[in-house]
Order: C-alpha cells, then sequence, then structure tokens
C-alpha cells in the first residue's frame, strides 16, 4: 500500500489535480525555481503589505516587479510543519509514524528517505536541487543517535536534494552548526562535538549562570549552552572551529547562493533557501544595527530584505536571469518576544508584525498562518496584486507544473491542488475551497475563500508540541485557547473580530463537518 495514501480523508473537498492549467507545462524552456522561506517573517512586517517601521525596499521591489498575493496561507503556524507540507504536499498532522512538531536538532527526519517530495520530483525531471540554509525536518533514522562528527545522516539529501549546506533545525537550538551534505561544515577531526538536549556536556557554559556575559538574557528554555554569548535550547561541546557566528551567518547563506546561481550547468537549477530571519535568537551584522525603527528584530528584517536583494542581483547577473522564477514567504506568522529579552517588545512601539491580522506565531488565526508570499518571474509574471486562495500546500504541484513535469507520481500531494496559474496571474481564480490549518496543541481550524472556522478549545490539555523545555503557561502559548466556537467572515472582518456564529449556522455546521473528519485523521 501506497504510505502517502494510508491517512486519506473520506472526502476530496481539499485536493484535486482536475486543475492543472492547460499549456504551462509545454513551456519549451524550463525554468531555474528558487524558493526564499523566511522564518517568522509577519505580514505586516513588510513594506509592500502595509509596513511602515521596517525598510524593506528589495522586497518592495520585488512586489512591484511581480505578483504579490494577499491570502496566501502556511498550513501551520510554527516551522517544522509547513516545511513538511511544502515538501511533500500533505498536511503535517497526517502521518501517525514520523514526529513533525517542531522538533530539536538531533530528531528524527520527518520524511520516508525515498519518498518522492518537491526536490526529488525536480530532480527526477532533470533538475539540480539544491539546499541552502534552515532544514528542521530532522536528520537520523531515529534508531540510532545521530554522531555528529562521522556521517550525518539521513538527511537532505536522502529526501530530494542533491547537494544541502544547512542549518539543521533552528538557530536558538544546537548543534550551532552548518550541514555540508553529510557532514559538519569546518569540523576539527581532534575536537569532536557533543550535543545532548537531555544534559549538560562538556564544559560550556550555559545560561542560567550568565558566565560569560550574554548578549542578552534568555528564559528558562533558553538558558542551555552559550554560543556566541547567547544561550540556547540544548547543549553542546566540542568542535568549535566549526560554530557559526550568528552575525555572519547572512553572509554565508548569500555566498552559497551565490554559487548556485553562478554555476555553470546545462541543467536548470532549483534552490530552496531557508533564511534564519527573524526568528530567534536577533543578531543581525554590526552593518545593519539601528537600521529600522522597530529595534533588534527590525533589524534583522533589515538583513533578511539585503540578502533577497542580493540574490536577486546575482540572479539578474546571470545568463538565466530572464527565465527565473523566485518565490519569497514566510513558514508562520511573527512573534516578537520568542524567548529572550533581547528589547525587542521595548522597541516594537507602535509596529504590528501581523498588519491588520489576529494572532501570530503559534495560533491559528490569521495572524498566524496568512504570510506574505510574491512571486517574480520576468516575461511572465504581469506585475499584480492577486487575492487567490492559496496554501504553501500547493507549492510541490503548482512549481512542478511550471517546471515543465508532466505528470506527479501516484499518490503525491494529496493535499495539494495545483494552482501554478496563480502564480504567474493574478487575475486568475484559485480553485481551492478550503484549507485545515493547524496550531500548536495540534488544533486545527478551517479556513474557506470567505469564511474561518475556530473550534472552542479550552478543555484541551496543554500543548506539547511547542518545543523541548518551552513553558505551555507562556503568554504566547495560552492565547491559543478559545472557550467557544467561532466563525468568522472574512472579506468583512479580517481581524476576526466579531464572531458571526450565531447570524451563519449552517455555514459553522458545514465547516464543523470539515474540521470534525480531519480531526479524526489527524494524530491523538
Amino acid at each position: 500500500m501506497n504510505s502517502m495514501n494510508r491517512y486519506a480523508l473520506p472526502f476530496v473537498l481539499f485536493a484535486s489535480f482536475a486543475s492543472t492549467p492547460v499549456g504551462l507545462a509545454a513551456e519549451p524552456t524550463r525554468p531555474n525555481v528558487v524558493v526564499i522561506m523566511a522564518d517568522d517573517l509577519g505580514y505586516g512586517d513588510v513594506g509592500c503589505y502595509g509596513g511602515r517601521a521596517i525598510p524593506t525596499p528589495r522586497l518592495d521591489r520585488m512586489a512591484a516587479e511581480g505578483l504579490r498575493m494577499t491570502r496566501s496561507y502556511a498550513p501551520a503556524s510554527t516551522c517544522t510543519p509547513t516545511r513538511y507540507a511544502v515538501m511533500t504536499g500533505e498536511y503535517p498532522w497526517r502521518p501517525r509514524d514520523r514526529e513533525t512538531s517542531i522538533l530539536d536538532g538531533d530528531a528524527p527526519l520527518a520524511i520516508e528517505p525515498g519518498r518522492p517530495t518537491l526536490p526529488q520530483v525536480l530532480s527526477d525531471n532533470g533538475y539540480r536541487t539544491e539546499l541552502v540554509g534552515k532544514w528542521h525536518l530532522g536528520i537520523g533514522d531515529g534508531q540510532n543517535a545521530v554522531d555528529f562528527n562521522q556521517h550525518v545522516g539521513p538527511g537532505p539529501l536522502e529526501v530530494g536534494f542533491r547537494s544541502a549546506f544547512y542549518i539543521p533545525a533552528t538557530v536558538d537550538r544546537v548543534p550551532c552548526v552548518f550541514i555540508d551534505g553529510h557532514a559538519v561544515a569546518g569540523l576539527d577531526p581532534s575536537d569532536p562535538l557533543r550535543i545532548s538536549y537531555l544534559r549538560r556536556v562538556g564544559g560550556v557554559a550555559v545560561g542560567d549562570t550568565n558566565t560569560p556575559p550574554l548578549k542578552y538574557p534568555g528564559d528558562k528554555q533558553h538558558s542551555n549552552a552559550i554560543v556566541n554569548g547567547i544561550s540556547r535550547i540544548g547543549y553542546m561541546a566540542g568542535g568549535e572551529a566549526a560554530w557559526w557566528v550568528d552575525e555572519d551567518i547572512t553572509d554565508t547563506l548569500l555566498a552559497k547562493s551565490r554559487k548556485v546561481i553562478e554555476t555553470d550547468s546545462d541543467e536548470p537549477y532549483f534552490l530552496m533557501l531557508g533564511l534564519h530571519d527573524p526568528h530567534v535568537p536577533h543578531a543581525p551584522h554590526p552593518r545593519f544595527v539601528g537600521k529600522s525603527n522597530a529595534g533588534i528584530r527590525g533589524d534583522s528584517i533589515v538583513q533578511l530584505d539585503w540578502l533577497v536583494g542580493a540574490v536577486l542581483d546575482a540572479i539578474d547577473k546571470s545568463p538565466g536571469a530572464e527565465n527565473t522564477l523566485v518565490l519569497f514567504t514566510s513558514d508562520n506568522g511573527p512573534t516578537v518576544f520568542d524567548g529572550y529579552d533581547d528589547g525587542s517588545v521595548q522597541a516594537n512601539g507602535d509596529h504590528t508584525p501581523a498588519g491588520p491580522l489576529r494572532g501570530s506565531k503559534y495560533l491559528v488565526y490569521e495572524g498566524g498562518c496568512r504570510v506574505p508570499t510574491l512571486v517574480r518571474w520576468r516575461g511572465r509574471v504581469t506585475p499584480g496584486v492577486s487575492d487567490a486562495f492559496f496554501t504553501l500546500t500547493d507549492l510541490l504541484p503548482s512549481l512542478a507544473t511550471l517546471a515543465g513535469v508532466e505528470a506527479l507520481p501516484e499518490g503525491v500531494g494529496q493535499d495539494a491542488i495545483d494552482l501554478a496559474d496563480c502564480l504567474v496571474d493574478a487575475d486568475a481564480e484559485s480553485t481551492r475551497e478550503s484549507a485545515i490549518l493547524q496550531g500548536i496543541g495540534n488544533r486545527l481550524a478551517v479556513v474557506t475563500r470567505d469564511w474561518k472556522y475556530v473550534p472552542k478549545n479550552a478543555d484541551g490539555a496543554p500543548p506539547t508540541d511547542i518545543g523541548r523545555g518551552a513553558d505551555p503557561l507562556d503568554k504566547r502559548f495560552v492565547d491559543r485557547k478559545s472557550y467557544e466556537d467561532a466563525l468568522f467572515d472574512l472579506p468583512s472582518d479580517e481581524s476576526e473580530s466579531s464572531n458571526a456564529i450565531e447570524s451563519h449556522p449552517e455555514v459553522a455546521r458545514r465547516l464543523r463537518k470539515l474540521y470534525e473528519e480531519a480531526r479524526r485523521a489527524s494524530k491523538p
């Protein structure tokens, strides 16, 4: 039995490949494809989406030169689940035999090796598939502990990428090193690297002792090994030659991305560039410090914007400039405080990272899942604004079509819809009718073109999928609770401030049925 069909829902509303745009797969020249995914960037953090406190001229230029999507959703309000859905075209709450919540840096690979994924589909159709930056989908087989001094895997190379230079998890989690293929980059064999999420290893100072002095303090979760003056989640020791310097990560990602773009090859390339900004810890390079009106978090977004611009510049100087599709988005919505007292809350002022939307990272409200999404492809994308209903789960079939893939392997992307036309035409209509959004506590909500249904969950147990060591009583997570079923009329109430369930009970019943069917198919 095909493992990708094991958990199929008893309804077909969420996905259909019957909407494949006619003619798009017949393009004679396959484009290069670049997907740039920010980490915790909000709908209101970007100038072209209404942000004013943080200058983002390069993203604004990308929007002016291409398509700006206003109804694009991450399928989850946290990182690992969204990345799983992008890779597989499957909702992250479906698999029961693999962990897809916020993963530790040594957690097992969340995707079965050999399974058709977005990069694998493109690789099978003649693409160089390359990963640079954040991964956060696990490493290892789950049977044996990952030895970072030996062969590091299975990982990205076993699920479709031909090359990978990556950050294993989030930058606030150990190990604070880059992985190059199957090995830690720059590791000195005479100084082996050790990590643990359960106990202290070696003599590396930890955050709760504040020795050596910290750049800023972290909460209990972020008070383990100190690397580069910042305390992290988890412990590590040894391998110091390979430790990254946070302020230099952006320049490293740019150098590796340029190498992909500038490589002379007869094959088109697919570059997945996972940015680390503006996820905590905020540590922008000194040249970006003070460049925003929103403190160190805002400065990190200025740094992100510069990196996107530099990647676009590299593309524009390359031979394939006119035939390169670039899609920029974020894995979930924003949060200002996420474990470190770095002054971001105080400096944020009246800036609203989610713009007019309710909620933030971790939550199923619009602010947690509706994300900025820009597409640029010179000569193919006519500049404009699209309100097409789109989810990042749809990237697999949509990008495959634009890359000239004539047919996907059977069973791939069961929750995805081919919306390739929506990525190139601002006037194209989406055939997606609904989507399931996931928040912490394995909380699900249903969103359609016009409505959002959020079931009550105040009686539920504290969430366990918030990352090792996080306090479930923290306000970031307590806000997930709702004490009544809620229905929101999104066209007239995008801030989700007025519960319309009494005036539209028939809509609530219909969406409740979809929710219950999804709930039965999800992890317990």
